[in-house]
């Protein structure tokens, strides 16, 4: 199984530590950079190989990850000159990419089962899986239903429920044949043609643990976490 790690963001909204540390290799609990979490997890899972598209401070991943042979891994690497946004090196590997593979954020932290996802993809007609996780919003106002200026109804604080992409996909190569090289391509863009062109993506409802690190808050969070975390994240790690 083939995963491509998407680890070239300059991670700016993480402020000053990113300046001189790519985003992927931020330690969590003082023990592995997020991505040495996401490698651990790919390959007690069963995936043999690994792609990671690098760009800011990319010199950086590949001292600290190598080629994989600590993990027994076959890692290489694909490096941006110029950002081509989420999807947009994909365009550039199609040649190098099995019939079905795995792409996720490299800063990602979850118990998602990436091989689940990546079989279920698979066993599918869909030509992208979006691994999809609920989130609730609560607002601090009273919401007013407000129909030609009567006021038709009133909810006091209501909870919004709404599902958002957990920055994890499988893909079928063939999806990526209506896209030429080197320009650059968004997952947004990707999944919102998918739909226009009547062939919409499949949704894979996550319901565990899930944390994008990409804000402070967030960072500081997955740090507190992670000792209580660890054996969820990483069941096989020593």
């Amino acid at each position: 199984m083939h995963a491509v790690i998407l680890a070239g963001g300059r991670g700016v909204r993480l402020g000053p530590i990113t300046s001189y540390l790519p985003k992927p290799l931020v330690p969590i609990g003082d023990e592995y950079p997020i991505l040495e979490v996401v490698i651990r997890q790919l390959k007690t899972q069963g995936f043999s190989r690994l792609t990671l598209a690098i760009g800011h401070l990319g010199h950086l991943i590949r001292a600290c990850i190598g080629d994989g042979s600590r993990w027994d891994l076959d890692v290489r690497y694909v490096s941006e000159e110029e950002p081509l946004g989420t999807a947009g090196c994909l365009t550039n590997l199609r040649e190098e990419l099995p019939e079905h593979f795995l792409v996720m954020n490299g800063d990602v932290l979850t118990n998602l089962d990436f091989a689940k996802l990546l079989d279920s993809h698979t066993g599918s007609s869909a030509p992208i899986t979006v691994a999809v996780a609920n989130r609730h919003l609560a607002t601090e106002f009273g919401v007013l239903d407000v129909r030609d200026e009567i006021i038709a109804g009133i909810r006091e604080k209501p909870v919004l429920e709404y599902q958002v992409s957990m920055g994890v996909y499988a893909v079928s190569r063939d999806v990526l044949k209506a896209y030429p090289p080197g320009e650059p391509l968004g997952f947004d863009r990707l999944l919102d043609d998918l739909v226009q062109r009547g062939t919409p993506p499949r949704a894979h409802i996550f319901d565990g643990y899930w944390l994008d690190i990409g804000r402070p808050d967030d960072y500081a969070r997955a740090n507190e976490e992670f000792p209580q975390l660890r054996s969820l994240l990483l069941p096989h790690a020593g």
